[in-house]
């Protein structure tokens, strides 16, 4: 299983991306190191999006298309609901 998941930082400002363990790579992106480099600059706030897919090309393929967006569009997204419950996942500078 894949998602596609969107974070929002402290600054406000939204990342897209994949991963097959939401946990795991939510915890890389907090710890400033292993994460994306986007993550330099800011922190991870909050999980605010998650789609499942059942293979890496329809998840892929769904990012781009996020990615794509305007944040008008995104924040539009963000207000329908999500295809599972968002995990509660608490950044590691509040921990």
């Amino acid at each position: 299983m894949w998602f596609t998941y969107i974070i929002e930082c402290d600054n406000g400002r939204l990342y897209t991306g994949i991963t097959t363990d939401i946990n795991r790579r939510w915890q890389e992106h907090c710890s400033g190191t292993r994460g994306a480099r986007f993550f330099r600059t800011c922190r991870p706030e909050r999980l605010v999006w998650l789609e499942t897919f059942s293979d890496r090309a329809q998840a892929s393929q769904r990012e781009a298309g996020i990615k794509k967006m305007t944040r008008a569009q995104k924040l539009a997204l963000l207000q329908q609901p999500c295809s599972l419950p968002l995990p509660a996942l608490v950044p590691i500078h509040e921990q």
